[in-house]
């Protein structure tokens, strides 16, 4: 069976780990978005200020719609818009990860971020951002894994065992990073 998988979630949650040993477990072709605007020309531009390429997503889609088409294999998407880009007809699956804002923060700094950077990506995981647009867009098909800690192969698994319907799965509602830094009184130093 042919599966469109799309893997989004915030910077530094571990997509491109995870999507690169599932598209190999599965003998899929890998798809990373960055990449992919780049290669084909679907760039509009650069946010010196962000630090990140400007993506064209409605040529975009248009292209990815094309290599999902005509792909003879399943197809594995790496991307935090992955949602927006690949229509809800072609998906099978999608899956959200998600990691403590608390290890988040030490992941980003480690890859550099700048202050702003880390932030505004730190409050997009905190307030749920890739997980509302992937249900809004794509609704049940919406699988949210908690990788807090968690090896790559273990998460692999987990997807795996979906795609595989050896597990349920639940759409939302897995983490509440919000009340989790309430509790412990870390807000003010997560969302500024």
């Amino acid at each position: 069976m042919k599966y469109v998988i799309l893997i989004t979630g915030t910077p530094c949650v571990g997509k491109t780990t995870l999507a690169k040993q599932l598209a190999n477990r599965l003998n899929a072709l890998y798809v990373n978005l960055t990449d992919y605007a780049k290669q084909n020309n679907l760039t509009l531009g650069e946010d010196t200020q962000r630090n990140t390429t400007i993506v064209d997503e409605e040529k975009m889609q248009q292209f990815l719609t094309q290599t999902i088409i005509h792909s003879q294999c399943s197809v594995v998407v790496d991307g935090h818009f992955a949602a927006s880009v690949v229509p809800n007809s072609l998906v099978s699956y999608v899956f959200v990860l998600r990691r403590n804002p608390v290890e988040l923060k030490v992941f980003m700094q480690k890859e550099g971020f700048s202050e702003a950077k880390m932030y505004e990506n730190l409050s997009a995981e905190i307030l749920d951002v890739c997980l509302v647009e992937a249900l809004e867009i794509h609704g049940d098909k919406v699988c949210e894994i908690d990788i807090t800690g968690k090896p790559v192969a273990e998460m692999v698994d987990t997807v795996f065992s979906v795609i595989s319907n050896k597990c349920e799965y639940f759409c939302g509602g897995v983490v509440d990073w919000l009340g989790f830094l309430e509790r412990e009184g870390l807000t003010s130093q997560y969302l500024l």
